[in-house]
């Protein structure tokens, strides 16, 4: 698919057109609704307003898209997107989105728990799974849709980039009651010339964190994770684009960060032909002015693209989609406790439908590869496969429709 198009007031306008937001603005805050017409009798759509007039996708709708649209969105359950939605991630019509987090928003100073008599319980409340900080790292990047690529992104991803699409994704999600956007910190392309006023606004940007009555927020702080180095209170952690400002860390606790990410600290090492990224998702809260300490932090890793990967089982085949010029998505794992239930990737430009890919470690233990191969028995229709053990199959089988 070469540009969207949509019907608006019985117009067909391209998403490029420069009537676009002349037309958008004429259905704003109405009941009519401009219909995407990448399939036969369209899909309806809605209109947002940013810095300007937007087109988006109706809630749930994004499966009955065309694979080749750029709304199309796979179904929830192709990934660990779908474990979650209803409880953990809530999207009104206006798509707005709320994600109810199983970690704190705000510490409080001293003790946060009165004490004094039991009281009678009047009601109990049914448990709801929550989101943690590696879904919400895995959210952000989907709503931005760093998992998705098509040729027309080579050359174009880098930190502003990153930084950009995040922070506009973030503008829709309110965490607890608060816009994710306040709180979030993506460091903007560092430059030497100009540090001081990227400090500047850095610092801006992360006064949020000041106690107030009481109370000590926390803020989300993304980047990739570039190193570390012994302090006599623990470590300071370095994130690239942020030579100044290090996110302090108890031995103890950075200690523990490395064992249960061993496996992506590991990756950085290992003889790939392109290197991998490591990004940090860091939760962080000032210890005293202009001082940043992590309190709870998870790591994710991403191709050289930033598009994010399980492991680097998967990089040739995402270096192969690349540079293939194919169409694809990543289904991301979020809280899901293995991969194993979702594609490997998704093929978009194959047809009327996704293609999934599936790549069936030989590293993965006994009863994961039993699992995996059962699922991929049970696919209906078009479906590639590569045993890591083997050379992997061509992807010039799966014709390309571009």
């Amino acid at each position: 698919m070469d540009s969207q198009q949509f019907v608006i007031r019985g117009r067909v306008i391209a998403a490029d057109a420069p009537e676009l937001q002349e037309a958008l603005a004429q259905v704003y805050d109405t009941l009519e609704r401009p219909r995407c017409l990448c399939v036969e009798g369209g899909v309806e759509m809605y209109v947002a307003r940013h810095r300007c007039f937007v087109i988006k996708r109706m809630p749930e709708s994004g499966s009955t898209h065309h694979p080749g649209c750029p709304s199309y969105e796979p179904e929830a359950r192709q990934s660990g997107l779908g474990e979650l939605i209803g409880d953990a991630v809530l999207e009104s019509a206006s798509g707005q989105v709320e994600l109810r987090v199983d970690f704190p928003w705000t510490r409080m100073a001293g003790r946060s728990v009165q004490r004094g008599e039991l009281r009678e319980v009047a009601e109990v409340e049914v448990p709801r799974r929550r989101m943690t900080l590696r879904a919400m790292l895995h959210f952000l990047f989907d709503r931005a849709g760093f998992n998705r690529w098509s040729p027309a992104m080579a050359g174009k991803r880098n930190q502003g980039v990153m930084c950009k699409y995040l922070l506009e994704a973030a503008e829709e999600i309110t965490v607890k009651g608060v816009p994710l956007v306040q709180r979030l910190y993506v460091p903007e392309p560092f430059s030497e010339s100009t540090k001081a006023e990227i400090a500047g606004r850095r610092r801006e940007k992360l006064a949020v964190l000041r106690p107030k009555d009481g109370q000590m927020p926390l803020a989300l702080v993304i980047g990739e994770y570039k190193g570390n180095e012994v302090t006599v209170q623990g470590r300071r952690v370095w994130i690239r684009h942020m030579p100044d400002a290090p996110l302090l860390i108890a031995a103890g606790s950075w200690e523990r960060i490395e064992r249960v990410f061993a496996p992506l600290f590991e990756a950085r090492d290992a003889d790939t032909v392109r290197p991998v990224r490591l990004v940090m998702a860091a939760l962080i809260r000032a210890r005293r002015e202009y001082t940043y300490e992590i309190e709870a932090a998870s790591l994710m890793l991403t191709t050289e693209h930033w598009i994010p990967i399980d492991g680097v089982h998967e990089l040739p085949l995402v270096d192969a989609l690349v540079a293939q010029q194919r169409r694809f998505i990543k289904p991301l794992r979020y809280d899901a406790r293995s991969g194993v239930p979702f594609p490997n990737g998704l093929l978009l430009d194959a047809g009327p439908a996704p293609v999934p890919l599936h790549v069936v470690s030989a590293f993965i233990d006994t009863g994961e590869r039993a699992a995996k191969e059962k699922m991929i028995a049970a696919c209906k229709g078009n479906v590639w496969v590569w045993r890591t053990d083997q050379p992997m199959p061509p992807l010039t089988g799966i014709v390309s429709l571009r």
